[in-house]
């Protein structure tokens, strides 16, 4: 065997087209399978390894200290694994010198424990009165305004305690803890109880394993809970939106280069019979031979996977850490078995479409192999050929259509190739479409004709400073009043936006209270109905997913030392996961003094909104106009990844044509020779080429548009369910006729350029030189 390697580096050199399309071909199919595996495998597992490390709890659950004792919590979280608790715990005003927001304070003792062990990373842990830790990850960033060692806070309006330390909590079952003696003073409203289970892995055994702990407790007493799987679907939720796209571009471009390297093989074989009768002639064995056509296309294949696989971790380590940053995974990478995999997959996969090929190469015998020669054997497509011939097309056409009959294998591996290029176009065009058009139904773009800001003096302090707005002159009815006065308006929304807890967690949610003609914001309801009396809420299918709802669940809000029960009567369409609608009525249960903030109107058809605007300010110039809503940029970047797999795959696939036609031209020399020689011009060599794959484009475009069509159907949905969101079945019916018109040319612009550079260099031979050896 000592021979084979040095005549498969031969082999590789001599034929560099042949090589270096293989190599493209691997690297680029690679480089997609690594990102796609890589996002697969590691969705979960920075997070994963950082709760088992901190023995994070499976379960925080709040419970009202009113109803419940410590030593009846105590007595009844004995079905758990582990237990920490009970810790008293209350949600306090933080004053630090600006807006309010506030903390979820819990008294613990140490950070220790069998359940959610704290890292504390800085510091030391509070121990007496007057101190207090802070949760913060050790990877956010320090910046101006930032929480320093040895500064204080002052919560609940009068305790002012010290910053002894940082920690971190997986869990994120508080915002800060203080000494058990310290929480005494704070006079905490609710009690912590963090739990393990046996079985955690979906949500019916965590609510199975709460419905054991609060067994026999009174009624009412769980305020609140938040299950660490929720916190598993905010960390997991990006890449695992990227994964499904980027599987199905994975696979389509390592079926592509399967095939085009069968093909690319099979020419060699075809192409190469003198040299494999010369090689068997020399006193090769046959499985020598063979092997020898299996090195010569491995070679090629190893180096790509190899760029590709290092390209890939690139990729999928920037994503990955982007989206894992948040949860102490810094340096998120690829699993190692993932690059290990491919790097053997896929080459095993590549000599695989080499085999059978390689296999004729092997039958062969020396004097067959010498005497075939390369031409096309004689009769092959001559019947499809003379049908053409009769017909009143132009004779370069009709000879170009003839041409893929005379390979029908080799056609078929080209068609292949083109069909699945169509269907990732198809696909593409189908996500940018579907993802545009849910994009801008979330985010209301254009629903809104108008939004007012009202600089206000009674939702936080005065706008300071020369260029801060000036407040409201006029009250909040009195400018509801002036725009739905001022000529040209047709529905006015008032709103106002407040921070509140989550009663259980350390979630803070935006609510946003609206008055007035609300339902003509655009928001499109999906399940439910929207509010209409006090103590009703709308939220997303985000909302519902990370915190394991439905509609039609209670769940507790507290603000302003004030906590209300809410009922969440509908599910909206839009995206964000911690934002809540409701009214003013429910409002009126928390913060009955506050104003609107916001008004978004809407004007008749035919109205200058200059003009609307200025006839407002002359009433009260403390409205000021602000922009709209933006579509946001997470699509945009879907769309640049979609757009550029696309185009790999686009590439792919026209390399595979430009193999098809290189084999095609080199094939037939002898009849390019003997057409110009009776006066075919090299306009018309051109014309002939690009015809006979233009032909196998069009076939392509229909056969490839059901798949790409089946293939976004199945895509989209996936995407929508690692985002955890919700997209109506109308936003999949994205492909009218005329966009599939336009597909099927897909196909045909993919084989025309893969096919006019070789058909280029095939007219420019001359007669001379093309039948020298004849």
């Amino acid at each position: 065997m000592s021979a084979v390697w040095p005549v498969s580096r031969a082999a590789v050199r001599r034929r560099r087209m042949q090589t270096v399309v293989i190599g493209v071909v691997v690297m680029l199919s690679t480089t997609m399978i690594v990102v796609a595996l890589g996002l697969l495998a590691a969705s979960s597992g920075p997070f994963d390894q950082a709760y088992a490390r901190q023995s994070g709890a499976h379960l925080v659950a709040s419970y009202d200290r009113t109803k419940v004792s410590d030593s009846q919590l105590t007595e009844a979280a004995r079905s758990a694994a582990a237990v920490a608790g009970p810790f008293g715990q209350a949600t306090l005003d933080l004053d630090s010198g600006g807006p309010q927001t506030s903390l979820v304070v819990v008294g613990r003792a140490d950070p220790g424990g069998t359940v959610d062990r704290l890292n504390v990373w800085k510091g030391h842990w509070a121990d007496k009165p007057g101190e207090i830790v802070l949760n913060r990850n050790p990877t956010d960033s320090e910046g101006r305004g930032t929480p320093t060692l040895g500064g204080t806070v002052t919560v609940g309006g009068s305790h002012r305690l010290t910053i002894v330390g940082f920690a971190y909590s997986v869990s994120g079952s508080a915002d800060a803890w203080v000494a058990p003696a310290q929480m005494t003073s704070l006079k905490p409203t609710s009690t912590q109880m963090l739990y393990r289970f046996a079985q955690a892995a979906t949500n019916e055994q965590v609510s199975a394993g709460q419905s054991a702990v609060v067994a026999g407790l009174p009624s009412g007493a769980l305020v609140g809970s938040q299950s660490y799987l929720q916190l598993r679907a905010l960390a997991t939720g990006e890449p695992n939106t990227f994964v499904p796209f980027l599987m199905v571009f994975g696979w389509l471009g390592l079926a592509v280069a399967v095939l085009i390297v069968a093909n690319v093989v099979s020419g060699a074989v075809v192409s190469g019979f003198k040299h494999i009768g010369v090689l068997k002639a020399l006193g090769f064995t046959p499985t020598q031979v063979m092997t020898v056509y299996l090195a010569m296309v491995s070679i090629p294949a190893i180096v790509g996977c190899a760029i590709g696989t290092v390209l890939g971790n690139v990729l999928a380590e920037s994503l990955l850490t982007r989206a894992f940053e948040n949860y102490g995974a810094g340096g998120v990478g690829v699993p190692i078995w993932v690059d290990v995999a491919t790097m053997l997959g896929v080459p095993a996969l590549v000599a695989l479409s080499a085999l059978v090929p390689a296999l004729r190469a092997r039958s062969l015998s020396a004097a067959e192999a010498i005497s075939a020669g390369s031409a096309p054997r004689a009769g092959r497509g001559l019947r499809v050929q003379r049908w053409l011939s009769g017909t009143r097309l132009p004779r370069s056409v009709s000879l170009g259509l003839g041409l893929p009959f005379a390979r029908p294998a080799r056609t078929a591996l080209t068609l292949a190739a083109v069909v699945l290029g169509v269907t990732s176009v198809t696909l593409a065009v189908g996500l940018g479409k579907s993802l545009t058009t849910y994009q801008t139904a979330a985010s209301r773009v254009g629903a809104v004709d108008l939004a007012m800001f009202a600089g206000t003096r009674e939702n936080g302090p005065p706008p300071e400073g020369a260029g801060a707005p000036p407040a409201a002159k006029l009250t909040d009815a009195e400018d509801e009043a002036l725009l739905r006065s001022t000529p040209g308006a047709s529905s006015v929304t008032a709103s106002t936006e407040l921070q509140m807890r989550l009663a259980g967690t350390n979630t803070d949610l935006r609510v946003s209270f609206y008055r007035g003609d609300f339902a003509q914001l655009g928001y499109r309801i999906l399940d439910g109905r929207w509010f209409d009396g006090p103590g009703q809420v709308v939220v997303s299918e985000r909302f519902l997913r990370q915190r394991a709802l439905a509609v039609g669940d209670t769940i507790a809000l507290q603000s302003k030392g004030k906590s209300v029960q809410v009922r969440i009567v509908g599910k909206a369409l839009y995206n964000s996961g911690d934002e809540v609608l409701s009214n003013w009525q429910t409002l009126a249960l928390v913060a009955p003094g506050l104003r609107a903030s916001l008004y978004e109107i809407n004007v008749k058809p035919g109205t200058d909104l200059d003009s609307y605007v200025k006839a407002v300010q002359v009433g009260d110039s403390g409205l000021i106009e602000t922009p709209g809503q933006e579509a946001g940029s997470f699509v945009a970047i879907v769309l640049a990844t979609v757009v550029l797999l696309t185009l790999m795959l686009g590439t792919v696939a026209a390399l595979g044509v430009f193999n098809t036609v290189v084999l095609n031209t080199r094939e037939r020399r002898r009849d390019l020779g003997m057409l110009k020689s009776i006066g075919m011009t090299p306009a018309q060599v051109v014309v002939m080429v690009v015809t006979s794959m233009a032909a196998l484009g069009t076939l392509g475009g229909l056969l490839g548009i059901p798949l790409g069509i089946v293939a976004h159907r199945l895509v989209v949905p996936a995407m929508a369910n690692g985002a955890q969101v919700e997209i109506p079945g109308f936003m999949l019916d994205v492909f009218p006729l005329p966009l599939l018109a336009l597909l099927v040319l897909a196909g045909i612009a993919i084989s025309a350029l893969g096919a006019f550079l070789p058909a280029r260099s095939a007219a420019n031979l001359t007669i001379a030189e093309v039948l020298h050896n004849e």
